[in-house]
């Protein structure tokens, strides 16, 4: 069966995940040069089985028509780059707005060629043409490839936050 296609770009296919891709996933999230940017307490995957039970996860968010958690596929070689998501940011109790958040997470085969930026592009079009007013992204501070990223977005910086995550995170909004 054929995985849902979200949206397409000039280079990438955003869809969803299948199982054939968990190689891929465990060969991304295994790299703390990756995974180090990741949650209030990063970790690097462990094991394959992992990568299967995450690719479940992730389909079980995407059946939503606006929200999920998406696999990256470059259209050129059929390989996937990486992670694009578009979730709601966590609830910080009664007072939440619904903030909902763009994010991304690629291979470091895949650096460097504006891959992020072209994926997130088209999770914003994704989740504004949804009717969404807008969208943020939280970063660590150190994390400069993807706070340039926020940038070549067009994102506005808002400054050091701890409202999410339990890290004093990066934030911009668009």
């Amino acid at each position: 069966m054929e995985p849902k296609v979200v949206y397409q770009t000039e280079r990438l296919v955003v869809r969803d995940w299948t199982e054939s891709d968990g190689d891929r996933v465990f060969d991304i999230y295994r790299r703390w040069e990756v995974s180090r940017w990741l949650g209030a307490d990063p970790r690097v995957m462990t094991d394959r089985d992992a990568a299967s039970r995450t690719i479940e996860r992730w389909n079980t968010r995407n059946a939503d028509a606006v929200y999920g958690i998406w696999a990256v596929e470059e259209k050129a070689t059929g390989v996937v780059a990486g992670t694009v998501l578009l979730v709601p940011l966590p609830s910080d109790g009664p007072s939440s707005t619904g903030e909902v958040e763009v994010g991304w997470h690629f291979h470091p085969d895949s650096w460097g060629r504006g891959l992020a930026t072209e994926s997130a592009q088209g999770a914003i079009a994704h989740g504004f043409k949804a009717g969404l007013g807008e969208i943020y992204a939280v970063v660590r501070p150190d994390n400069s490839p993807s706070i340039a990223v926020c940038k070549r977005l067009g994102m506005q910086p808002l400054g050091l936050t701890s409202r999410w995550y339990d890290a004093e995170l990066e934030s911009f909004v668009i």
